[in-house]
């Protein structure tokens, strides 16, 4: 009799074998063992606890190691005893009874009918003595809307949810996985004295601004509104731990950051050691600072100086790493042409297809209008000299005259700005499209304040030789100081780094692992908010590296703010909005064939052309992706995440801006669709283009210098003396010094390099895929046209009609070409890829 009953038994019984997929790590060669895990059934609910029920435990204990891409996994077999009724798994909990952490790269069970059931996790799991009560939950790759939730998951799924929201208090700790936002008040450091000081960002009419993820650091001593820095290193600083760098990334990324600073750093501190001079002596300098590619020596002297500059804890790691031979490369504005970024041609090229393309507008009113209706001092006979023949109201009306203005925003700040060490003015920048719809630079206007309302402006125009000459690239070194800090701060930083942080947030605290829509936006949140935070630690925070090397310094920040003020999401709507139409770039094209639904005023526009081209391809696919999930615009109004996630980014997340009427409504599919192209958009090919750039144009600080130092000499003083002596030397001397410039080309070197674990636009980061053959279908169709996109791009550059896209430096426009080839390993300065997110 006990026999048949532990026969029927087992026959009510079944197996589903598992197996785990965890990174080992240096520090710890065996991750992942101790750890225990269970599965929960989708439909079969456990009626004490209203959840599916669970599967017999099943502990990781042998391994087998390999070792690919240079990254070693460990794989774990597993078997778990079900009731046969159990059904598939849809999520299994993970409790990690070890002493170390591990990252839990993916899981794949399959059940006794033969289905695979796989889970895509690419997480830490910390240990339980750490996470308490919080044992780590994993959903799988099949995604339901909220009311298609199986019956077994929906109270997980709603745990899951609020565990990730927290209670809003308690200092955050490295294992926690809470998402909550907070303020920028952690950039001042008032405890290390009052110049440290730093007005709070957000919350304010004054200073309004995104929101950046919570740490819950105490305040400082100084200033309660300001949060206390971290006790350890500036690279540890609290962000959830599923937004961590992979070991692999960190590992590369620390490397290649201490490299880059250090083989400059180590190399100016012998060179002012011996100099005793922080100012180069001739444009030879300059250029010598790419040829040297030895090993580097830590002695002596210099090593006390170096103990002095970085914390005690990275000082043998900048040992270890300064042992490897360094080869940098020559910044392409210089590789083929070391005279081009003297060339007015050049100079207005930058500002269609460098890096900062979408500040540039069609001028529509002559002069060119400040806000408070003060007139530019740019008068006709300035210009009409330079126009191919035309009148000033032909080139107008034929949208010939084109302006960059960095007017109107600094003038309120420059009486802050300029002291002994800076030298900074307002400048507007008049270009002609010329007939082989290049740009040609026509007049300069260089303004500061003076007295209480007024300021006080200077004219300058193009010559070829002479004193004029020397004055004229004088005034475009001005306007590329102007453009570089607008471009770090605002198009670079504002626009992409700090907009779309709290888009993170809310997607992790109000869409569920489960939801379409949180898989769809996942790769492109990939590494931001860590990225995000260091930055916060080291480049925009008192001290930190913008302020030591632009010339708005400890202002950076507010004057970020400031531009806050003007910034919509719209923005970020290629074709349609700021970007493009509103700027006078384009215009709209009521041809039903044409997706953007708009025209480019000139084609050799390579930012623009190229830009409507990946719009198009996101559009396209956002589009695909939603019609699988959404049948009508009612099944977007009822979808409780999506309103509750929209929402918060609206009244929390964007905070400052919920008043403002721009935000879509959220009530149909064409809402949802806008957002989320848009969305991917700016993570993905925004950030893009501004970033992977900035070592080819930025790297030789010649051709975009971050501060000058001297205003430019007028006749009758000392400083024009100075200037007719030696025009070169007073060039040079104008510009930042050598440790402030070496500084800025090493940042530029670290911030355009991929790393070798980058995923770029039309891929994902593992052969794990979402449960849905029509999404997988309509995925290849946009990596396809990605692929196509590539093609022209390649053909445009090679179009010799189209004299934008390389111009006289030769650097052929790369910043928006996906590069969706299968390479297993890349890395490094590409100048090519648009990567999921922003990841550096």
């Amino acid at each position: 009799m006990q026999h048949q009953q532990q026969h029927r038994a087992q026959s009510r019984q079944s197996t589903i074998n598992g197996e785990i997929v965890v990174v080992q790590s240096h520090e710890q060669p065996g991750s992942g063992k101790s750890a225990s895990l269970r599965l929960y059934s989708c439909a079969e609910v456990d009626p004490k606890t209203g959840k599916g029920k669970m599967s017999s435990q099943a502990n990781l204990k042998c391994g087998k190691t390999e070792t690919s891409n240079g990254e070693k996994t460990r794989t774990y077999h597993v078997k778990f005893y079900v009731e046969s009724s159990f059904g598939i798994p849809g999520a299994f909990v993970i409790r990690n009874q070890g002493k170390h952490r591990f990252f839990l790269q993916s899981a794949s069970f399959e059940t006794h009918s033969n289905q695979i059931i796989q889970f895509d996790c690419h997480s830490w799991v910390y240990p339980s003595q750490k996470t308490k009560k919080f044992d780590r939950i994993f959903f799988s790759n099949t995604k339901y809307l909220p009311n298609q939730t199986p019956q077994g998951l929906m109270k997980l799924r709603n745990k899951e949810l609020i565990s990730l929201r927290g209670d809003g208090s308690g200092e955050r700790k490295e294992w926690d996985r809470i998402y909550d936002y907070d303020y920028y008040n952690d950039l001042g450091n008032p405890d290390k004295g009052p110049e440290h000081q730093r007005p709070v960002l957000g919350g304010s009419e004054l200073h309004p601004y995104p929101r950046r993820g919570r740490t819950g650091r105490p305040p400082s001593n100084a200033d309660p509104l300001t949060e206390s820095r971290p006790h350890t290193t500036n690279l540890d600083i609290y962000v959830p731990l599923d937004e961590r760098f992979s070991p692999k990334k960190q590992s590369e990324f620390t490397t290649n950051s201490i490299q880059a600073a250090l083989w400059f750093l180590i190399r100016e501190v012998k060179f002012v050691m011996q100099k005793d001079s922080n100012h180069f002596e001739s444009f030879d300098e300059i250029h010598d600072m790419f040829s040297d590619n030895q090993n580097q020596v830590i002695e002596g002297s210099l090593e006390e100086k170096l103990k002095a500059m970085v914390p005690n804890d990275l000082f043998k790691d900048i040992t270890h790493a300064i042992k490897t031979p360094l080869k940098f490369p020559v910044p392409q504005m210089i590789a083929e042409n070391e005279f081009a970024w003297k060339d007015d041609e050049e100079f207005g090229r930058q500002m269609l297809a460098g890096i900062n393309p979408a500040r540039i507008r069609s001028l529509e009113v002559f002069p060119p209008q400040s806000k408070n209706g003060m007139a530019s001092s740019i008068e006709p006979s300035h210009i009409e000299h330079n126009l191919e023949g035309m009148t000033l109201a032909q080139a107008m009306n034929n949208w010939r005259i084109f302006i960059l203005d960095h007017h109107d925003y600094l003038i309120p700040f420059l009486r802050k700005i300029n002291t002994e060490d800076v030298r900074t003015y307002a400048s507007r920048t008049l270009l002609f499209l010329k007939s082989d719809a290049t740009l040609k630079p026509i007049a300069i206007e260089l303004s500061f304040p003076v007295l209480a309302e007024g300021q006080v402006s200077w004219v300058y125009t193009p010559a070829r030789q002479g004193e004029a000459a020397a004055l004229w690239h004088y005034a475009k070194a001005h306007v590329a100081v102007n453009d570089t800090v607008y471009h770090q701060l605002v198009s670079h930083w504002l626009h992409t780094h700090a907009v779309v942080e709290p888009f993170i947030i809310a997607t992790r605290r109000q869409l569920s692992g489960m939801h379409p829509i949180h898989w769809l936006l996942d790769p492109h949140f990939k590494d931001t908010m860590h990225v995000n935070a260091l930055a916060r630690s080291m480049l925009i925070n008192s001290g930190g590296i913008l302020e030591k090397t632009l010339f708005s310094a400890e202002l950076s920040m507010e004057l970020s703010a400031e531009l806050y003020k003007e910034w919509r999401f719209q923005q970020g709507l290629l074709p349609n909005s700021h970007i493009l139409i509103f700027r006078g770039m384009a215009i709209e094209d009521p041809d039903p064939d044409n997706p953007t639904g708009v025209q480019l005023l000139f084609q050799d526009y390579p930012y623009g052309s190229d830009g409507l081209e990946i719009w198009s391809a996101i559009q396209a696919w956002v589009t695909d992706f939603c019609m699988l999930f959404y049948t009508d615009d009612e099944s977007v109004r009822s979808d409780e995440e999506i309103q509750a996630w929209w929402s918060e980014i609206r009244n929390v997340g964007h905070g400052d801006k919920s008043s403002e009427t721009w935000w879509y409504d959220m009530t149909s599919r064409e809402d949802l669709i806008k957002a989320l192209t848009t969305l991917i958009w700016i993570a993905s090919a925004l950030h893009a283009s501004v970033n992977f750039g900035q070592y080819a144009y930025a790297g030789y600080p010649l051709n975009r210098p971050t501060l000058c130092r001297k205003f430019i000499p007028e006749e009758g003083t000392f400083e024009y003396a100075e200037f007719l002596k030696d025009p070169d030397k007073y060039y040079l001397n104008m510009l930042p010094e050598r440790v402030e410039m070496t500084l800025g080309i090493a940042v530029a070197e670290a911030v355009s390099r991929h790393t070798s674990d980058e995923v770029y636009l039309g891929q994902r980061s593992s052969s794990l895929w979402i449960n849905n053959e029509e999404v997988s279908h309509k995925f290849e169709k946009f990596n396809q046209e990605l692929q196509n996109i590539e093609k022209r791009i390649k053909e445009k550059n090679t179009n010799p009609e189209l004299n934008n896209r390389r111009g006289r430096a030769e650097i052929p426009y790369m910043l928006l070409y996906p590069d969706t080839s299968n390479v297993e390993s890349r890395g490094g300065i590409t100048g090519k890829g648009i990567p999921n997110s922003i990841s550096i």
